[in-house]
C-alpha cells in the first residue's frame, strides 16, 4: 500500500520540494524524510482532506523546516538563505533551463518564504485556491492576495534583470 503512495505522488511531490530548496541531493532527502514521516503517521490520517494534500503539507512542512536548519547550521555566512539557493542554483549541473529561467528562479527566490511557497503552488502545479488552502492552512482570499503581490514582484524583477536582447 505504501510503495503505491509514493509511487503515485513522488514525482509531484519532489518537484514541489525542489522549489522550495532548490538542491536535487536536497529534495531527495526532504523526500525522503516526508515519506518516512507520512508512513508513521498513515494510521492517523482522518480523510478530512485528500491524501495529497495531506502529504503536500507535510513536504511542505519539512522543507521549510530543512531550510530553518540548513541557515542555523551555516553561522558562518552573513547572506540569508535565499542568497544561499540562488548561488547553488547557478551551479546546479541538473538546472537544464535557459536564462529566463534562471532568472525567473531567481526572481522567486527574492520572494518571503510564504510568497514563494504560494506562487511555487499556483503557477508551477497549477494548484487550485482551496487545495492550496487545505494544504497552507491558510485562507483563500489570504492566499490569492499573496499570489497576487508575489507575481507582482516577479514581474519587477524580470522587467529589471532581463537583458533586452534575450
Amino acid at each position: 500500500m505504501f510503495e503505491a503512495i509514493v509511487k503515485k505522488h513522488q514525482k509531484r511531490l519532489y518537484w514541489h520540494v525542489r522549489k522550495i530548496v532548490i538542491d536535487h541531493d536536497d529534495a531527495d532527502d526532504v523526500l525522503q524524510n516526508t515519506f518516512i514521516k507520512a508512513w508513521k503517521a498513515l494510521e492517523n490520517f482522518k480523510e478530512e482532506s485528500q491524501l495529497y494534500t495531506w502529504l503536500y503539507r507535510i513536504a511542505t512542512n519539512e522543507a521549510l523546516g530543512f531550510l530553518r536548519q540548513k541557515q542555523r547550521m551555516n553561522t558562518t555566512s552573513i547572506h540569508p538563505i535565499e542568497y544561499q539557493l540562488s548561488k547553488s542554483l547557478e551551479g546546479d549541473v541538473y538546472f537544464k533551463g535557459n536564462e529566463i529561467e534562471l532568472k525567473l528562479q531567481q526572481a522567486i527566490l527574492t520572494l518571503p518564504e510564504k510568497q514563494r511557497i504560494v506562487f511555487n503552488m499556483r503557477y508551477f502545479d497549477e494548484m487550485p485556491y482551496e487545495e492550496m488552502s487545505g494544504v497552507l492552512e491558510t485562507s483563500v482570499g489570504a492566499l490569492k492576495a499573496s499570489f497576487h503581490h508575489a507575481a507582482k514582484k516577479v514581474e519587477g524583477f524580470l522587467k529589471g534583470n532581463l537583458n533586452p536582447e534575450a
